[in-house]
C-alpha cells in the first residue's frame, strides 16, 4: 500500500531535501473579505534526483503546491524550504514549464531559448551556441531559425523544455507540461523528458491529471485530496525499473497493479470533488 499522508522530509543520511514544504497552507482572499484555503497542512518533501508526480482532483491545489515552491505564492502558514534554506522569494534554483506556451512569438526558436541566459550575464554568441546545442538535444537541430507559430504544439512545447534546461536549473516544476498535445506526442514528450532527466537527474515536481503519465514518469505518486483545504492523502512509491519507455512501461502487469492500488485513492477524492460540484 501507499503511504499515507507520508511525512519523511528533512535532513537525510544523502543531504537535504531539494524542496520541502513544512505544513504549508495557502489562502487566498475572496471578495466581501472571505477567505478561500486552497491547501492547508501540507508536509511534502522531495529529494534531489528525485521525480514527483502529484496528482489529485480539479481544484485540489495542484498548480497552488508548485507555485509556492517556485516563490510565486507566499504560505499563509508554515515555510517553505529549498536545500535547506527557508524561502524567502523567487525560488532561482528552480526552473518552471507551464501548460501554455510562454515563447515570444517574435523571436526564432534559437532565440526563444538563447534568451533564458540573458540574467546570467551570457554574451549573446555564447548563449547561441548553448541555445544550438540544447535545441539538438530536443530534436530540432533544423528549426533554429522557426518562429513559433511555424512550429507544430510538440515543437513549441521541446522549444520551451530546451529554454528551460538551459539554465541548469537544480529542481524543475512542471504544471501539466503536456496537457495540451495528443497521446502520441505526449508519449514522445514523456520519453525525451526521461532521457534528459536521466543525464543529470533533477528533482522534479510534475503536476497532472494523468494518473498512467504520473506513473510512467515518476519515483513517487502523491494524490492530493478534493479542495478546499486539500492535503496530501496518498504518496506512493513506483518501483519500476529505470530506464522506461512511457509505451512500454504501460504494459506491464505491475503497472496495473499501480494505477489500481493508486486509483483507489485518487477516486474518492475525484468522487468528492464532483459531489460537491462548482467551487
Amino acid at each position: 500500500m501507499g503511504e499515507i499522508g507520508r511525512q519523511d522530509g528533512g535532513d537525510r543520511p544523502g543531504g537535504t531535501d531539494a524542496v520541502r514544504l513544512e505544513d504549508v497552507a495557502i489562502a487566498f482572499t475572496l471578495k466581501g473579505a472571505k477567505t478561500y484555503t486552497a491547501v492547508e497542512a501540507i508536509d511534502l518533501a522531495i529529494r534531489p534526483g528525485e521525480f514527483v508526480a502529484v496528482v489529485g482532483p480539479t481544484g485540489s491545489g495542484k498548480s497552488t503546491i508548485l507555485n509556492a515552491a517556485a516563490g510565486l505564492l507566499k504560505p499563509a502558514r508554515g515555510r517553505v524550504r529549498i536545500f535547506g534554506a527557508p524561502l524567502t522569494g523567487l525560488n532561482a534554483r528552480a526552473g518552471y514549464l507551464f501548460q501554455a506556451d510562454a515563447l515570444m512569438p517574435w523571436k526564432t526558436a534559437l532565440d526563444n531559448v538563447a534568451v533564458a541566459l540573458e540574467p546570467k550575464g551570457v554574451a549573446r554568441a555564447a548563449a547561441r551556441d548553448q541555445a544550438r546545442a540544447w535545441l539538438g538535444k530536443v530534436g530540432l537541430a533544423n528549426f533554429t531559425d522557426r518562429y513559433p507559430h511555424m512550429l507544430s504544439g510538440g515543437q513549441r512545447k521541446r522549444v520551451a523544455l530546451a529554454q528551460m534546461l538551459i539554465r541548469d536549473p537544480e529542481i524543475l516544476l512542471m504544471d501539466e507540461p503536456f496537457g495540451p498535445l495528443d497521446a502520441q506526442t505526449r508519449q514522445i514528450m514523456g520519453n525525451l523528458l526521461l532521457d534528459l532527466w536521466a543525464a543529470d537527474r533533477k528533482a522534479v515536481i510534475f503536476v497532472t491529471h494523468d494518473l498512467e503519465e504520473a506513473i510512467a514518469l515518476a519515483d513517487r505518486v502523491v494524490v492530493l485530496s478534493a479542495g478546499p483545504a486539500a492535503r496530501v492523502v496518498g504518496d506512493f512509491p513506483v518501483p519500476l525499473a529505470r530506464p522506461r519507455d512511457i509505451s512500454e512501461i504501460r504494459l506491464e502487469p505491475r503497472f496495473h497493479d499501480l494505477y489500481k492500488e493508486i486509483w483507489g485513492c485518487l477516486r474518492v477524492e475525484v468522487t468528492r470533488a464532483y459531489a460537491a460540484g462548482p467551487a
